[in-house]
């Protein structure tokens, strides 16, 4: 749902387009580029490029007719308004996809309809074949893990379960200009590959764990390509690429998930989800998802929540409290203890983190949520969380601050609070990989602000090695900030660190401007130890 690349567009045939005032909506389907109306940023209404990636009947609200005296939804006055599309909009980032209704869709445009596909091609194999009686054999097995996996899941399945990506409830006829391919009889290896594909595909949506997505031929492979100079770094085209493009996700059927909330009410804010998250099956494609701000339990509707609130007693999440300065604190949740609010949290995580697979099996990880104390309670702002045991000596798993809280520092605080907690480890600590594209940008942040102001207040010489071990940011990521700012000089015959006057320029501007930091002394924590027993999980 990134924009596409021009990669080798000249090679391939151009998209055949249908003129303007010449279809209808009937005749728009998945995979057609066509302008739809949007609110610009002066207020006015734009007609921006978008892409169909699906189409569906518009749904009823359950839950709006319970309520006494309410009334009851009128059916849209526009047939066009019938039918939703939920589109891509061009050189836009994937967070900002949504349901449109028909009436949006400026038809009066030309409509591009997919691209044909190129016929296919021989690829020569270079290297080492794989044995096919062990590819044979891996495939069995595979297959064979996976059905039983697939068993398992149509067991649990009893419930109400998870919703999947939308499709158009109608199969409609495309009137593509396209020449059409004769249909022929598959054979039988694509038979096998459909079927492993069908079986590889998780009905939950959830990101394949095995990463087999790509395989890399290191025989064959060509020579690498020089990286480029630190000179042709450029920030603004990196965050430009950030922008523009998805998160980091590695699943291509998590990337197809379509988003099935529209907006989430959390205490006094109302906010647009961003991507698809494993809600029930009937509180999808609600026009608002009512959430408890204090146990994060959802309810179809604002009578359906307040009936919860005079029963809810929290007034904080369920675990214990850590750290306290001014109006912030911290919460340390074991997600073995506090299974249905580490589970609800994850749900309502998943919705602004695209690169989030973990909904249901919160019980390895620990979770530290950063709250705003008022008269009236501890209100979520963010969290983090953590693997108890990390072979890979990450300290962080997924971070995450709520869009009602972003740009107001709270994210630097959860990083800079999980990096207060590795020093109280004595370990080096770095956040797991892949990183969410705000999530990247706000660890590079942290990383240049912490070791600029190490290197402005220190006096004697420093080393790589002293640098990571008085911050707790491993030896990797200080050098590719060091790198990144072009903190490395040349001089008689060894590397020094050298800061940039335009560097210190900046460091300064930023020191001006005040900003919560975490005090040490008003955490009151000691790293939990957990027995072979009670790290094992799942049994």
């Amino acid at each position: 749902m990134a924009p596409h690349t021009l990669k080798d567009e000249g090679s391939q045939p151009p998209p055949p387009i249908t003129p303007g005032g010449t279809y209808s909506i009937q005749t728009v389907s998945v995979g057609c580029k066509l302008y739809i109306r949007r609110p610009g940023p002066d207020g006015q209404e734009e007609e921006r490029l978008a892409e169909i990636l699906s189409i569906r009947d518009r749904p009823t609200n359950a839950y709006a007719t319970r309520r006494a005296g309410e009334v009851k939804q009128e059916e849209p006055q526009k047939p066009e308004d019938r039918l939703e599309f939920f589109v891509h909009w061009d050189q836009f980032n994937k967070r900002l996809d949504e349901w449109v209704p028909g009436s949006r869709l400026v038809l009066s445009k030309d409509l591009q309809w997919p691209r044909p596909k190129a016929p296919p091609t021989t690829k020569k194999i270079v290297g080492k074949k794989t044995p096919a009686k062990n590819q044979r054999q891996q495939s069995l097995l595979k297959r064979a893990a996976t059905a039983n996996a697939l068993a398992v899941g149509k067991v649990a399945k009893t419930e109400p379960g998870t919703p999947g990506p939308s499709t158009p409830a109608s199969t409609r006829a495309s009137a593509s200009p396209a020449p059409s391919i004769g249909k022929k009889r598959k054979t039988l290896h694509e038979e096998d590959e459909e079927e492993e594909e069908d079986l590889d595909a998780d009905a939950e949506g959830e990101m394949d764990v095995d990463a087999e997505g790509e395989v890399l031929d290191l025989d064959g492979a060509e020579t690498p390509q020089p990286p480029p100079p630190v000179s042709a770094f450029s920030k603004e085209q990196e965050i430009e690429k950030l922008r523009t493009s998805g998160s980091m996700t590695q699943s291509i059927s998590e990337i197809a998930r379509v988003k099935n909330l529209n907006r989430l009410q959390i205490g006094k804010h109302e906010v647009e989800a961003w991507y698809f998250s494993p809600y029930p099956q009937e509180y999808a494609h609600l026009p608002v998802l009512y959430i408890c701000e204090f146990c994060l339990s959802y309810f179809g509707s604002q009578f359906m929540l307040s009936r919860h609130r005079k029963r809810c007693n929290l007034l904080h999440p369920p675990g214990n409290e850590i750290y306290r300065h001014e109006d912030i604190s911290f919460f340390e949740l074991d997600g073995k203890r506090q299974l249905t609010y580490c589970r609800n949290l994850s749900l309502l995580s998943k919705c602004f983190l695209d690169h989030k697979t973990l909904y249901y099996d919160v019980t390895p990880f620990l979770y530290y949520v950063m709250c705003q104390r008022d008269s009236t309670g501890c209100h979520m702002v963010g969290y983090f969380s953590k693997e108890k045991e990390s072979a890979d000596n990450y300290n962080v798993a997924c971070i995450l601050t709520l869009p009602q809280h972003q740009r107001h520092g709270y994210g630097k605080l959860l990083i800079e609070f999980s990096y207060e907690l590795s020093k109280r480890e004595g370990k080096l600590g770095s956040p797991e990989k892949p990183l969410s594209d705000l999530g990247l940008l706000g660890y590079r942040a942290y990383w240049a602000e912490t070791i600029i102001d190490l290197l402005m207040n220190t006096t004697e010489d420093i080393s790589i090695d002293d640098i990571a071990q008085k911050t707790s940011i491993t030896h990797a990521d200080v050098m590719n900030t060091c790198t990144t700012l072009q903190l490395f000089k040349h001089y008689k015959g060894q590397h020094v660190i050298s800061i940039p006057e335009a560097v210190q320029e900046k460091y300064r501007k930023a020191k001006e401007k005040r900003r919560r930091r975490i005090i040490p002394d008003h955490l009151h924590w000691k790293p939990p130890v957990f027995s072979r027993d009670q790290l094992r999980f799942g049994w």
